[in-house]
């Protein structure tokens, strides 16, 4: 199959404006700058929020990979965080506590189970992969409770964050806030080069019309698997992350409800944007933060809001702004 026959089957192809450019180099610029002002504040907890901001952020880009450019709507993503966070928390406990061995492993673990289960999974569509994803996150969050040695229903705690190299590097808050932030500015470029490649422009086919890329030659089921196991990876990072930043871990990580958290902040922010993932993740943990400083229900206020935005800003908050852009332009 040839490359313009490809374009063909894909289109529109990707274009980035100016302003596409812009948007992130400003969002990575606002993290850089956080522990900048948490310092001059003497609001440490900025540093931690905005910590917890990015860690999501790394599984909302791994889910909008999913989701915004396969078309596939996983409902047990937060097992693969899940289970990037038991890897680092149980090597730990097993004395091995050194991020070059915890990282590979938290990872690959990850990818292993989205390997397994994606099998499964991808046979099945709409609906019933919804379930069966959520089948299986289940499945891991069940098992998380049921490792007695590891803390069971009560978690695990963490003695101390994970070495580099037998150097507590990440030790300080700040070291680890800024290896946080190389994490998801690597993982966005990473993400960015991935659905702008050629793969990624089938990705985005299989998602408009599965049928048209079979018929034109391309193994459709191959695509997504191999999308879906990148997607593991990815939130193993997330686990690894999380883990090192709590120093505790949780089958909570892995419950249902965490993967619908996922969810709505890749709609909030706007699915298939990448930007929008951050940007969802920030809105999202932000305002969770404020509402329930506000009232012990905050959900109650927070589900309206999402649906106003679900309802009049079509493409998330990312569309929300870009209809916002072209009516300056034009004015």
């Amino acid at each position: 199959m040839t490359d313009t026959a490809l374009a063909a089957a894909t289109e529109p192809r990707l274009r980035r404006p100016a302003r596409d450019v812009v948007l992130p180099a400003l969002i990575f610029a606002a993290f850089a700058l956080v522990p900048v002002v948490a310092s001059l504040t003497a609001e440490q907890y900025l540093l931690d929020l905005a910590d917890r901001v990015m860690i999501f952020a790394v599984a909302a880009l791994a889910l909008d990979l999913l989701v915004g450019y396969c078309g596939l709507i996983s409902f047990g993503h937060a097992a693969f965080i899940g289970i990037g966070a038991y890897a680092v928390g149980i090597l730990s406990a097993e004395g091995i506590g050194d991020a070059l061995v915890a990282l590979p492993v938290a990872v690959i673990v990850s990818m292993l189970f989205a390997l397994g289960t994606g099998i499964v999974c991808l046979r099945t569509k709409g609906a019933y992969f919804i379930m069966i994803t959520l089948a299986f996150g289940q499945m891991a969050f069940f098992i998380g409770t049921s490792l007695a040695p590891y803390g069971g229903d009560n978690g695990l705690t963490i003695a101390a964050r994970d070495t580099v190299g037998g150097f507590a590097l990440l030790k300080s808050d700040r070291a680890f806030y800024y290896v946080t932030l190389g994490c998801l500015v690597a993982t966005y470029l990473f993400c960015r080069a991935l659905v702008a490649s050629r793969f990624g422009r089938v990705l985005r086919g299989t998602k408009d019309n599965a049928t048209r890329m079979a018929t034109i030659g391309f193994d459709v089921q191959r695509f997504r698997l191999i999308a879906y196991v990148i997607a593991g990876g990815l939130g193993g990072l997330s686990g690894f992350l999380l883990a090192n930043s709590t120093e505790f871990v949780s089958p909570a990580y892995m419950s249902w409800q965490r993967s619908g958290e996922l969810i709505v902040m890749v709609i909030l922010g706007g699915v298939g944007t990448l930007d929008g993932a951050i940007i969802g993740s920030a809105a999202y943990l932000l305002a969770e933060e404020w509402l329930s400083g506000l009232i012990e229900n905050w959900k109650v206020v927070f589900g309206p809001l999402l649906v106003l935005v679900v309802l009049f800003a079509r493409g998330g908050l990312i569309g929300l702004s870009a209809q916002l852009w072209r009516r300056l332009s034009h004015d």
